[in-house]
């Protein structure tokens, strides 16, 4: 027996069954499987070595092109996102290969600064954009040269549909929900990960204090990173142990408190005034490269579509803050010219 088939029994034995089984994965087209990993375990491994997730490390979280060491990019987001989907997943014995491999590719679509880049996008093109949308055609078109990577459905799933923008963080319709369990797990922990952590980023820029944290919820969640992150957690395994497995819950009280803490940071932290001020300048920048590249798309070298549109939108969603602000200064600054 090959250790990949080894490791797919002691799954049967030990995950809940609840759990989505390596054994029952499934791809689009068809390969030949791995004497060593599961199907999910090689979905992990081609989104941690595929391109689109390095560049993760160059790309906006909250604060754009933050050059203090310690501000999150949407790299440092992808890996707190995976940590706390990873711990969830492990105390309610789901999959958590699964889980990880969704964690890391949920966010490879997202464009150059963040939701402001996102937005420009969405309303310059005539089916609008959404990063989940982007993130599942990076892995099942745009990477390796136009090949993708051949992901399994269950993992495609999770991350198509990982995202709740400012809706309902458990949604009443099921159907917006990922098939599997470990798929909600990412959705819950994708919103635990970035209001903590984006409270911490807001808070070392000087932008709040801890204390502006309202009371009511802090005396839900706990008055520190650490313990909040704790408090939700927890919250979301004793609420889905308590619904059966039905789907991944949370504890209505600590559910309204994080939502109240989304609110919060909406209105003294993404709306400030000197983050709206750089996203701002951000829009522009999206908004004049792709009007620009829309009158110039033989400019593009790479092209996965016959839609000029959706070739334009994979270029610039693609970049980093770092490419697009090189890319924006060689094209629209003047140049100084040189001694003659």
């Amino acid at each position: 027996m090959s250790i990949r088939l080894e490791l797919e029994e002691l799954e049967k034995s030990t995950l809940s069954e609840f759990a989505f089984l390596s054994s029952f994965a499934q791809r689009e087209k068809k390969e030949a499987e791995d004497d060593i990993r599961t199907p999910f375990m090689r979905d992990r491994d081609r989104i941690i070595h595929c391109k689109s997730f390095r560049r993760l490390k160059h790309k906006t979280q909250v604060f754009f092109s933050p050059s203090g060491d310690h501000y999150r990019t949407r790299m440092t987001h992808t890996l707190e996102v995976s940590q706390i989907a990873r711990t969830i997943s492990k105390a309610l014995r789901l999959n958590e290969t699964l889980t990880e491999a969704i964690a890391l590719g949920h966010d490879l679509g997202h464009t150059p600064f963040g939701h402001a880049g996102e937005d420009v996008l969405n309303k310059k093109t005539k089916k609008g954009f959404k990063h989940w949308i982007q993130s599942l055609r990076v892995v099942d078109v745009l990477e390796k040269n136009g090949s993708g990577l051949n992901l399994t459905n269950q993992v495609r799933d999770g991350i198509l549909k990982h995202s709740k923008g400012k809706g309902d963080i458990i949604p009443k319709d099921k159907n917006r929900l990922a098939e599997t369990l470990e798929g909600q797990v990412v959705r819950v922990s994708d919103i635990i990960a970035y209001v903590n952590h984006d409270i911490d980023d807001a808070v070392r820029a000087g932008i709040i204090k801890e204390t502006d944290i309202p009371k009511e919820i802090s005396d839900v969640l706990g008055g520190s990173h650490s313990k909040r992150i704790a408090s939700m957690v927890k919250s979301v395994i004793y609420s889905t142990i308590e619904n059966g497995y039905e789907f991944i819950s949370m504890e209505s009280e600590a559910l309204g408190a994080l939502n109240a803490l989304r609110s919060f940071l909406f209105e003294s932290v993404y709306y400030f005034e000197s983050v709206q001020k750089e996203a701002k300048k951000s829009i522009k920048i999206i908004s004049d490269l792709f009007d620009y590249f829309m009158e110039n798309t033989n400019e593009i070298e790479k092209r996965f579509s016959d839609d000029d549109e959706i070739v334009v939108v994979d270029y610039i969603s693609g970049m980093t803050d770092r490419f697009a602000l090189d890319l924006y200064s060689k094209i629209f600054l003047p140049k100084p010219w040189g001694v003659v």
